[in-house]
């Protein structure tokens, strides 16, 4: 799981030399148009290799928000004065739809259900962290990327060179202890891999759908 991941974000890195200087400063400008039309056309990339239904996929996603979001909503609503609290999320396939496009789709279009919940959440004060094994060669890309399709972005964590190295449920739980040790309270941690959920330090999970590891 590592390796793919790792793989697909040099792939990333890769497309950022290819895009033209004016078509990555166009894309922030208009970013739910862009948005719109690459989700209008018909998904591909990994997942349709695979054969994971785009469609599906979208069901299962929002069955999984749509029972979340509620205790999530109570739990914003219940925060004590002079709390700080924060969401952790992944990004492949838990923030973008990585694996329904193909490499060279500049932005990555936002899950729109995963979106909308933190978009809440952060008009409400909590803070939005993404941790992903990403390498921090990627890092710029990624954060524009996020930005350009209406995310909010408290802090964007990237693995460098030793943590690639390491398990990546070992450098996602060491990030996670981090936020914490900065004075937020994890009040939810969402993520489609195993990887991204085990470790604690975080009041709940989300385990968004990756169908056996098909999806990165």
């Amino acid at each position: 799981m590592r390796s793919t991941r790792t793989t697909a974000a040099a792939v990333a890195a890769a497309v950022l030399a290819l895009v033209p200087a004016t078509a990555s400063q166009a894309a922030p400008a208009k970013p739910v148009a862009a948005v719109s039309a690459v989700t209008a056309s018909a998904p591909g990339g990994n997942a349709a290799i695979l054969g994971i239904d785009y469609a599906t996929w979208q069901r299962d996603v929002s069955a999984v928000i749509d029972a979340a979001r509620p205790g999530i909503e109570q739990r914003i609503a219940a925060s004590p004065a002079g709390e700080k609290p924060a969401i952790v999320l992944d990004i492949d396939n838990s923030s973008l739809e990585t694996d329904f496009h193909w490499f060279w789709t500049f932005p990555t279009p936002a899950i729109a259900q995963v979106r909308e919940l933190t978009r809440y959440a952060n008009d409400r004060g909590v803070a939005i962290f993404f941790v992903t094994a990403r390498p921090g060669i990627v890092y710029s890309l990624t954060e524009r990327n996020l930005k350009a399709v209406g995310y909010p972005v408290s802090g964007l964590y990237v693995r460098d060179l030793p943590a690639l190295f390491g398990e990546v449920s070992a450098y996602k739980t060491a990030k996670r202890a981090e936020i914490e040790a900065r004075g937020y309270t994890i009040i939810a941690n969402i993520g489609n891999n195993q990887s991204d959920l085990v470790g604690g330090h975080a009041e709940r999970t989300v385990k968004l759908p990756d169908y056996g590891g098909k999806l990165s």
